[in-house]
């Protein structure tokens, strides 16, 4: 290992912060010198996180007729892809979805909806959902409906939403190229009102959607800052009809090379490789926790279908990795009362 991947190593695992001056020598280290790079990264998540492995699976329980216009999504009503007007499931379909990813070994179980934010309605339904699975205690029950407000996180809050998606996807710099009809800051606040709730944070990024390595360290830093307990790596999938659709994919070792650097910059943080994995990573999709990643998304995505459950329990096997099993945290007394509520 090279003196300079390996002092930043032994830094790190004494406690002390990667700087930036440091993550911009590790972007720039050579191919040649990689393996080093993911073997530090490796070393770093083993320290910090152990060897076993986690993963996460989510269903699309309103899709389509978004309102907003991010330049990659495929539900966006500005745009004209294969997502044909609207569909939202049934509150049994999502609970039933629940249950199959507790039975594939998932830890955590996300409801993600389209659109800015939730309506009063919608954070009532799904909050009689979450109730359901918070009662059944097989895994961690989790909710992604966009934009918050400080009272709507803490009635989600109360629901017993455990953990809440809310990506930045990109750099402060970078963002307004991506996405118009809301700000950065919006997404901030909402991270916030959340903590406030005391609902656990999942937020990171998406690559490949022409950001630049400073916008990618930008983002590294920023979510330093935030301190989510997970970080989804996201990988941009083209999307016929949508602005991005041209996009050029990202290389293997370009996608493995920004899982190790975020590691070096967020050695704590569980980092979940998720959308576009697939199509981005190819053959070097197991290497991605040899890259330091210890968590992964499970089955399909929002609009986009993911590799069969039955592949990637193979690769865990092959890998000699276990998953972690979610262990239900004790109730509080008024929590205990309220997850009678039927679904």
């Amino acid at each position: 290992m090279s003196d300079l991947i390996r002092t930043i190593v032994r830094q790190v695992v004494d406690g002390a912060a990667v700087t930036r001056s440091q993550a911009e020598q590790l972007v720039r280290i050579d191919r040649r010198h990689l393996p080093e790079l993911f073997a530090g990264a490796s070393r770093i998540r083993q320290e910090y996180l152990g060897p076993k492995a986690r993963c996460c699976s989510i269903v699309a329980s309103k899709v389509g007729l978004c309102d907003q216009d991010c330049a990659f999504c495929s539900q966006s009503a500005y745009y004209r892809t294969h997502v044909a007007g609207g569909r939202t499931l049934t509150s049994q379909d999502v609970l039933a979805a629940a249950r199959e990813s507790a039975d594939n070994g998932a830890q955590s179980f996300g409801i993600v909806n389209s659109g800015l934010g939730p309506s009063d309605d919608e954070i009532e339904e799904w909050g009689n959902v979450i109730r359901a699975i918070r009662r059944e205690g097989r895994v961690r029950a989790c909710a992604s409906l966009g934009v918050l407000t400080a009272p709507q996180a803490q009635r989600l809050a109360e629901a017993g939403v455990q953990r809440y998606n809310h990506n930045l996807q990109t750099s402060r710099r970078h963002f307004s190229s991506i996405v118009t009809t809301h700000t950065y800051d919006d997404r901030l606040q909402t991270l916030r009102n959340l903590r406030a709730a005391g609902i656990e944070l999942c937020c990171g990024a998406l690559f490949g959607m022409g950001e630049t390595w400073n916008d990618r360290l930008d983002l590294a830093f920023e979510l330093r800052e935030v301190n989510p307990e997970v970080v989804p790596i996201n990988f941009l999938i083209p999307i016929p009809g949508t602005p991005l659709e041209h996009s050029r994919a990202l290389e293997p070792i370009e996608c493995l090379r920004i899982i190790a650097v975020y590691r070096f910059i967020l050695p704590s943080q569980h980092l979940n490789i998720a959308g576009g994995r697939e199509v981005n990573l190819r053959d070097l999709q197991s290497w991605m926790f040899l890259a330091g990643a210890d968590s992964f998304m499970m089955g399909n995505y929002l609009t986009t279908c993911g590799r069969p459950v039955a592949e990637d329990l193979r690769m865990i096997s092959d890998l000699g990795l276990e998953l972690e099993p979610y262990l239900q945290p004790a109730a509080a007394p008024d929590e205990a009362h309220r997850s009678h509520t039927p679904v």
